[in-house]
């Protein structure tokens, strides 16, 4: 499995915690037929369709960018010992999958400067913190935490009117630490990262883009999360808020980087999970790099 991409003056790592059938793919993209499943099948199976039960298949990952001047961490995957009671594999685990990663990566939490959320969902802020005598507190010690302005006070509104366990563990104790930027959805970090707006998945949703002087790679967060959505761009996955703007989102995003030297890193795209995007008919592909 391809952990590792060294792209122009950058090194990419990705941190996999996990990857597995997540749910039935029709379920997950609702407006999916069963007669467009079958005509796919073929090439889905058995990287991103996993046959029994015709469940997705995702990988649930982080990315590390090495550039000169910082280490950059993108979207902090799961997390231990957090409250998903909806999600048995989640739930309260204590493996050491993705800190072995990151060790195998060359890197401590110490060596984290940047740590960029895409957006607050549970799943792309878990390893923000970690507990510690019953208290949850940063993990990567000497990092700021990069979150959009806009999509904090939007669940930090909805947290208020029903409590959101990802946002009292994973996102306001990084607050009470002042360890967060809050940022708008185009904010440049330096002349290697910067954000792009890529609203619709949820309300200020951000890609984040590393390269100088070009977009040398990309790295959706959420915008996308099966191939079947780059052939057919306008198949929304049911997590998507706003789905309108999530498939115009989606095929903008594909349209741009599309037959270009780009690497794309997919947040939940099976492994190798990044590759360039090819045109396919009306829609696109992931080549991999493998």
């Amino acid at each position: 499995m391809r952990t590792r991409f060294d792209v122009g003056d950058m090194t990419i790592h990705r941190l996999v915690e996990a990857e597995y059938g997540f749910e039935a793919i029709r379920d997950f993209l609702p407006a999916l037929t069963p007669e467009l499943l079958d005509e796919n099948r073929a090439w889905l199976a058995p990287a991103a369709l996993d046959p029994a039960g015709d469940r997705a298949i995702l990988c649930f990952q982080s990315y590390v960018v090495r550039t000169p001047h910082h280490n950059v961490l993108v979207d902090s995957c799961i997390g231990n010992d957090k409250s998903h009671p909806r999600r048995p594999q989640w739930h309260r685990k204590t493996d050491r999958t993705w800190m072995d990663a990151l060790t195998a990566a060359g890197l401590g939490v110490a060596d984290i400067d940047f740590v960029m959320c895409t957006h607050l969902h549970g799943d792309h802020v878990g390893w923000n913190t970690r507990l510690e005598n019953g208290r949850w507190i940063p993990t990567f010690p000497k990092a700021r935490y990069l979150f959009s302005k806009r999509e904090y006070e939007y669940w930090l509104g909805a947290h208020r009117s029903a409590p959101i366990s990802g946002m009292a563990e994973s996102v306001l104790p990084i607050i009470e630490a002042n360890r967060a930027e809050l940022v708008t959805s185009d904010h440049a970090l330096d002349d290697h990262v910067r954000l792009l707006p890529t609203p619709g998945h949820t309300a200020d949703h951000f890609a984040v883009a590393a390269g100088r002087g070009a977009d040398a790679a990309v790295f959706t967060g959420d915008l996308i999360h099966s191939p079947l959505q780059a052939r057919y761009p306008e198949l929304n996955s049911r997590a998507d808020t706003h789905p309108a703007a999530a498939a115009l989102t989606r095929r903008r995003f594909l349209e741009r980087y599309c037959d270009t030297p780009t690497l794309c890193c997919a947040m939940h795209f099976p492994s190798p999970s990044a590759g360039h995007i090819r045109r396919w008919g009306g829609g696109f592909r992931c080549d991999y790099v493998r």
